[in-house]
């Protein structure tokens, strides 16, 4: 019963602030174009979310699952990335010792997690985007919220654009960490762009983190600190790929080239990534 309350009130604090925030931000003229709220139960809303699939980047020991309910569901008015130490054969292992792509080489996962993206389902150019969500915790978890250019297949990566709205690893468990990415800046060439804020114990509860993005600058909020701003600087896309569409992606991933650093705690799964809702305002034309 308890448990039903608390969805229900949920819901209808949900509508209310749906119906008042755009009164609330009115000066800054943003309204409401797209959300996910979570006030239902079991798998995340095929509308409106898709799945990545398999070992999909920096070298991250997840195998990330797609509609199984273990690693993503919505449940008690939230939606869970649960990522679990199990061992998960790799349907796409092939017995070739010259491949060097871990999507064929790794013949099992010591870890499942979810990786939930919104890409072929919604996109957008500018706007607020703003989750409330709460992290997991412990060596080894590296959960994020980010968005990548829907141009991706054609121009790759960060020809395409990387906004990381939210990334935090286990290691470093009192920091968040803003960046972006593109030709020109990202971490590959050791010249990217970003910044991060201190904050205590922020997977003990539920935080906002949020862009403003328009075409002349992105804005980072924690809660309503802003902490780190990157400006167009006018110089073609290869500064500045972000007047495109981008897509909205959430993940927790395991290990890899920055979760991984200082190893992997196994005694702290399963561990979850909490998201209360996430909402996109747009500017009125």
């Amino acid at each position: 019963m308890e448990k039903n309350m608390h969805g229900f009130t949920k819901q209808i604090y949900g509508l209310i602030f749906i119906l008042l925030w755009p009164c609330l931000i009115q000066a800054n003229e943003w309204s409401l174009v797209w959300s996910d709220e979570f006030d239902y139960t079991g798998l995340p809303n095929e509308a409106k979310w898709n799945y990545e699939q398999g070992f999909i980047r920096n070298g991250e020991l997840q195998y990330y699952t797609s509609d199984r309910k273990e690693n993503a569901r919505v449940e008690n008015g939230h939606l869970v990335i649960e990522a679990r130490k199990e061992v998960w054969p790799n349907p796409d292992y092939r017995d070739d010792s010259s491949s060097r792509r871990p999507q064929r080489s790794r013949k099992a996962a010591d870890y499942t997690s979810a990786s939930l993206i919104t890409k072929d389902k919604a996109v957008w150019t500018y706007g607020r985007i703003e989750v409330k969500a709460k992290l997991p915790t412990g060596k080894g978890v590296w959960p994020a919220i980010w968005m990548l250019g829907t141009n991706i297949s054609e121009v790759g990566w960060p020809k395409c654009g990387e906004i990381d709205i939210m990334e935090y690893v286990g290691f470093d468990p009192n920091t968040i960490f803003a960046n972006v990415h593109m030709a020109k800046y990202n971490h590959a060439k050791g010249t990217g762009k970003g910044s991060k804020i201190k904050a205590d114990k922020p997977y003990a509860s539920y935080h906002t983190y949020a862009i403003e993005w328009t075409p002349e600058k992105m804005d980072f909020f924690f809660d309503e600190h802003k902490y780190f701003s990157f400006s167009n600087e006018h110089g073609g896309v290869d500064v500045w790929p972000f007047d495109q569409p981008h897509y909205l992606i959430l993940n927790l991933a395991i290990g890899g080239s920055w979760g991984g650093q200082k190893g992997i705690d196994e005694s702290i799964f399963p561990q979850k990534f909490l998201i209360d809702y996430v909402r996109v305002y747009q500017k009125k034309q």
